[in-house]
């Protein structure tokens, strides 16, 4: 079931006629504005005055617009595939049960951490990192202006996750919508670094299999560790994880004065 013919298409962006070329433009003028406002916000209240001030934040945004780019041409191909009726995107409640709009909205969260570890941590082989991963580790320290930095191999493996995320599983237009605000959200956040929060975010209970700034602070300091995106699982199961992470963030937590945290050698 089709979520929208042509005409309401090309309604979307402000045009009678549906156009590949110009929908890849527009969609990349919308993510890349997307991620200027939310990067940007979040370096302006937060990191502005702080150490993560650094002279590589035009560095990340180069790369971050080819990103953009990228992307816009992935999801421009998605509309195209979907409007021939070949993705399984739809938008009428009754289609699925409403728990199944969340379970699904979980089941992409899952398989996208999944398909990152993989290929986060095949990118680091030194075969590969210098011509795929090696721009998203060029700050010296990361700041929002990072969150999506990548080099063009690494955000198009990305890209190509998601049209064939669209092709295989059925999915809500708004769980789509809620998976993409996921991503950008969650990386912001997991690159303002650890002084910003409170000692226990998010390192309670729940926390701990979940992936926020302290654990994934730790691979820009040690990057052959922690390559996860969302969740610790993967880490913890195949041995990234650094071995007294646990440690370190519960005497950090009893502080009232959070220590600096430096991984092990």
């Amino acid at each position: 079931m089709q979520f929208m013919d042509v005409n309401v298409a090309a309604l979307l962006f402000g045009v009678g006629i549906y156009s590949f070329p110009l929908y890849a433009l527009c969609l990349f003028v919308i993510i890349l504005v997307r991620y200027l406002v939310v990067a940007g916000l979040a370096w302006w209240l937060v990191c502005a005055r702080s150490s993560l001030l650094d002279q590589d934040v035009f560095q990340d945004v180069r790369l971050s617009m080819v990103s953009a780019a990228i992307f816009a041409m992935a999801m421009a191909a998605a509309i195209e595939l979907h409007l021939h009726g070949y993705t399984r995107i739809y938008n009428q409640l009754g289609t699925y049960s409403w728990w199944y709009i969340g379970a699904s909205y979980f089941l992409v969260l899952i398989l996208q951490d999944s398909f990152f570890y993989v290929t986060h941590r095949l990118f680091h082989r030194p075969s590969l990192y210098c011509w795929a991963h090696q721009g998203h580790h060029r700050s010296r320290r990361p700041s929002p202006w990072t969150s999506f930095a990548f080099e063009p191999m690494e955000s198009l493996a990305h890209a190509i996750f998601l049209v064939g995320v669209v092709w295989l599983i059925p999915l809500h237009l708004g769980t789509i919508l809620a998976v993409l605000a996921t991503m950008t959200i969650w990386a912001v956040v997991n690159h303002l670094g650890l002084e910003h929060f409170p000692v226990r975010f998010p390192h309670h209970w729940l926390g701990r299999w979940i992936i926020g700034p302290a654990h994934h602070s730790v691979h820009h300091d040690h990057q052959n560790k922690h390559f996860g995106l969302y969740f610790t699982f993967w880490d913890r199961v195949l041995g990234s994880e650094d071995g007294s992470y646990d440690r370190r963030i519960k005497s950090r937590t009893k502080s009232f004065h959070p220590q600096p945290f430096v991984v092990d050698a």
